[in-house]
This record gives C-alpha cells, structure tokens and sequence, in this order.
C-alpha cells in the first residue's frame, strides 16, 4: 500500500462550518470523479498498528484536471479527535493520502441522471457535475437536488441550472419539500438516482424511491459492491 504525504495548499471556509483543503497533488496520484480516499492525520500510523481515529474516508471533490486534491468536509464546534486537529491544520501541513476508489462514477447511458444529497454530501457530486459539464455525451441531463437545513448551500457556483447544458441545481432546506421533489424525480421510471448522506439519509431515499417504482439497480450509492445488498435488496413485486 501506498502512502502520500502531502502538503495542505489551500484551506478555503466554504460555510461557517465546512472547510475544503487543497492538497497537493503528487505526480502519479490519479483519480476518477466520484472517487474517496483514506486520509490519514500525522501519527496515525506511528505504531504497530494504525491508529484508526486519526484516519477517515473522504470523498475527492475535485477532478484530476484541477490538479488539486480536494477534500470537503463539515467541523463542528464540538468535532471527533480527528476533525478536531484537522481544523488546527494551516496551509504547509502534510496529511497523508491512500487507497482509493470509486463507487459512484458518472454513468453514461443516455438516461436522466439525478443526485440526491444532504448537506457536504454535494461534496462527492461537484465532480460528476464539472466531468458532465465539461462533456456531457450519452448523458440526457442531470438534475441536483440538495437539502441543508442551515441554508448554508455548498458550491452554488457550480450547482446553477444552465438550461443550455441540460444542468438543474435544487436546493431545499426542510424535510417535506425535499421529499415531495424526489417523488417528482421517481416519476421517471427510466432515471437513474445517485444518492450521498447518512446512513438514515440513504435508507429513506431508497424507500422513497422503492414505493415509488424505481428498481434498486437504478439506484447509485457511495458504498463497495459487497455492500449494496444491505441497503437494496427490496422487491418490488411485494
């Protein structure tokens, strides 16, 4: 396994509680929209065996071509030993990147394609939409709808309708308009739906999305295949 240590270039305060962190990127460090990685704080793997509260999962919310690494994350006032340190992070500090993977790439089958997300979980989809934009073939069009009840929306110069270019950006900031909006979305039976949040983010989509006649093979989710069957294994038939 390979480890990188790199260093933060940019640390940029998105929303009073979400940060984005640039790094650098090494020069065989590649990447494919939809991506996440480990990221690994100083000392966590000091020891004999990994200290694995000082190592998360993130998403990658940047492409190859910004030539950036970025990683977008929400720290709350009263954060995990990880998030902690994270925020005392500055411009200079090395972190370490490693093992990554993509679970959710842009599909290009010439469907409708939509992404449900909560709150940073926007994060995973910037790079879909920027890939998508930047080349948009065998894709019908593609619509977000995000929900974030601080109304501190994320990355709203990216997440604009561009009528021209096929793109609608939604943004809601309650439960029930979120819901009635992914009702719409499910009446196209031919839709493919990506959906990036919490574990009972995800659950209540999928159902929403199930009594509705979506199949589950419709369905996109941030997790390894092994996985899929925990949260996709409904009939609808039943």
């Amino acid at each position: 396994m390979q480890i990188y240590w790199t260093k933060i270039k940019q640390i940029i305060k998105e929303t009073p509680e979400i940060r984005t962190y640039l790094l650098e990127r090494p020069e065989d460090f590649t990447w494919e929209e939809g991506a996440h990685t480990h990221l690994g704080l100083e000392g966590f793997n000091a020891g004999e065996k990994p200290n694995k509260s000082l190592v998360r999962h993130m998403s990658i919310s940047t492409l190859p071509q910004e030539n950036v690494i970025g990683i977008t994350t929400r720290i709350k006032e009263r954060s995990s030993e990880f998030k902690s340190i994270l925020n005392n992070l500055e411009i200079g500090d090395k972190v370490a990147i490693f093992k990554i993977h993509s679970n959710v790439p842009l599909k290009r089958e010439n469907k409708n394609v939509y992404l449900l997300s909560s709150g940073v979980g926007l994060a995973t989809f910037r790079p879909l939409v920027l890939e998508y934009l930047e080349r948009a073939d065998n894709v019908n069009q593609i619509h977000s709808l995000n929900i974030d009840s601080s109304k501190d929306f994320l990355f709203t110069n990216i997440f604009k309708s561009e009528q021209d270019k096929k793109f609608t950006a939604q943004f809601v900031d309650n439960r029930n308009d979120y819901y009635e909006e992914v009702k719409k979305n499910a009446a196209d039976k031919d839709g493919l739906f990506y959906v990036v949040g919490s574990e009972e983010f995800l659950v209540q989509n999928i159902a929403v999305l199930g009594e509705h006649g979506i199949k589950p093979e419709q369905i996109m989710l941030d997790k390894r295949e092994n996985q899929l069957p925990n949260y996709l294994s409904y009939d609808l038939s039943v």
